[in-house]
């Protein structure tokens, strides 16, 4: 059916008349669960119909200096698709969560309830903070409980997250919805002249992708080549908003990205192959911000950046397909998440500043230990019928009962990750923000020159990083290291450390 014979039934019928028709002729497209329709409908460029939704910010109440958050993991219904309701879970709502906004030095507590009549979990992605207030697979919270860590913010400006992390069920839950940003403020944040006023000019976007059934049902319902591979959608998400589309009132508009699937690896960029500004990666801002019109984040990788629409043409932020999109895992999907619509009359924003921040680089001359660790995955037919450890680190698949590092309080080490794997794999330690080092013997480009909690390891690359270990120990309760491809995670790809 071509584009414009898919506009006309698109006026004549609402979105559930068009779920019908193609429901009844599905053959036609070929004997899938999911709707081949819905991807049409969703990825065409000229289908931007939907305002993209803001996430509430939440900055908290204050209580006897503490800042507090509750925050309640909840079952709700959204509409994806108008007249169609599909089942999610968020997080106080019916699909993602708020945006928390903190600085550097809060000490906050955050409330968290769990009413989804399951044990989940919440996992505060990229902070510094206590084992035991992790949010890791060692920190259950049954159904109707609320757990309540307490920690205080020891982050430098930038972008962190929230999402579930329960063993075996990290990427059922957050493939259902739930997720939500963390912005953390600091005074040299603060003296920027960037962007800055939320929703306007400043903008969260937690970029996924998701499959729809028939019925516009959004189970999560793996395959064995989804466990080996990693769930890929086939329609697109921007802060839960299919075929959305943003209002730009201001020449410059600042992005907070999140690559919050499960598995996608994401090469983003324009329409137009605009040049844009990365000013941030996962932990910090940049030094300098970085002139480029391409940006690669994976699963869990976050960053920043500041596209100039005084042009006033529409752009769209895309996913864009290169020779390397298979093998980077799931990359192959012409997603297009945003279009940006520059007003008539848009307000001048000051240029960006050339010096955003100042990193303290570690010298490898500190570190008192080299670690490595090797991710690897077997691909033969033993594999294929879910017998064997498929998805591993240093031969090992995750165990709650095992512990598999030791790091000493007040040290500094350098890993060395490699990935012996036909698929890129996305590593994540929690704790701490490391430096990269360098890329099989090469230094990192300088959209990865900032602060990191996640990194990208192409198949058959070594990524050499350094980090201090400062702050908390406990003999009781470990930290993860773990690919982020969800489905890897829950198979295997994880393993715990402990800081004595």
């Amino acid at each position: 059916m071509s584009e414009k014979n898919i506009l006309t039934k698109l006026n004549k019928f609402n979105r559930r008349e068009f779920l019908k028709t193609t429901a009844v002729s599905g053959l036609a497209f070929g004997a899938s669960l999911t709707l081949p329709s819905w991807q049409v409908f969703a990825q065409n460029s000229s289908l931007h119909i939907n305002r993209l939704a803001i996430p509430q910010q939440e900055k908290g109440r204050q209580e006897a200096g503490v800042k507090i958050f509750d925050l309640e993991i909840q079952d709700g219904e959204t509409e994806f698709f108008e007249g169609i309701k599909t089942k999610t879970r968020g997080v106080n709502g019916s699909l993602l969560g708020p945006t928390l906004r903190m600085n550097n030095g809060d000490i906050v507590r955050l409330n968290v309830k769990n009413s989804i009549g399951e044990t989940t979990t919440m996992h505060w992605h990229g902070i510094h903070l206590p084992a035991k207030y992790d949010g890791g697979p060692h920190q259950p919270i049954k159904s109707g409980e609320i757990w309540s860590p307490q920690f205080e913010i020891m982050q430098k400006a930038a972008n962190y997250w929230y999402h579930p992390h329960l063993m075996g069920k990290t990427a059922d839950h957050v493939w259902q919805g739930i997720a939500g940003m963390i912005i953390v403020d600091d005074e040299e944040s603060k003296a920027l002249s960037l962007p800055s006023e939320y929703g306007v000019d400043d903008i969260p976007l937690v970029l996924q992708d998701r499959r729809f059934e028939r019925d516009g049902s959004m189970e999560y319902r793996p395959t064995r080549h989804d466990i080996m591979s990693g769930m890929i959608g086939d329609v697109a998400l921007a802060n839960g908003t299919i075929s959305a589309y943003f209002e730009a009132s201001t020449n410059l508009v600042r992005l907070r990205l999140l690559n919050g699937a499960n598995a996608s690896i994401y090469n983003l960029g324009f329409s137009d192959n605009r040049n844009f500004l990365q000013i941030s990666t996962d932990g910090s801002m940049l030094e300098k911000p970085y002139e480029t019109n391409s940006i690669i984040l994976s699963p869990g990788e976050r960053a920043e950046i500041i596209v100039d629409v005084s042009d006033k043409k529409t752009i769209t932020l895309e996913n864009k397909i290169t020779s390397t999109s298979g093998s980077m895992g799931g990359g192959n999907l012409d997603f297009k998440f945003l279009e940006i619509r520059p007003a008539d009359n848009l307000n001048t924003l000051p240029s960006i500043p050339n010096q955003l921040t100042k990193i303290d680089w570690i010298d490898e001359s500190e570190a008192t230990n080299t670690r490595t660790f090797m991710m690897s995955m077997q691909m033969g037919p033993m594999m294929m019928l879910g017998l064997g450890k498929s998805h591993t680190i240093n031969g090992k698949s995750m165990k709650m009962d095992r512990i598999d590092e030791v790091v000493k309080l007040d040290t500094t080490e350098i890993w060395e990750v490699s990935n012996d794997s036909m698929l890129a794999h996305p590593f994540h330690i929690h704790l701490v923000q490391f430096q990269i080092i360098s890329r099989n013997g090469k230094q990192p480009h300088a959209g990865e020159r900032g602060l990191k909690d996640t990194v990208l390891i192409h198949p058959g690359e070594t990524v050499r990083f350094i980090a201090k270990f400062e702050t908390y120990a406990d003999k009781k309760y470990p930290y993860m290291y773990h690919c982020h491809i969800l489905e890897h995670e829950d198979a295997g790809m994880m393993g715990q450390f402990l800081v004595v």
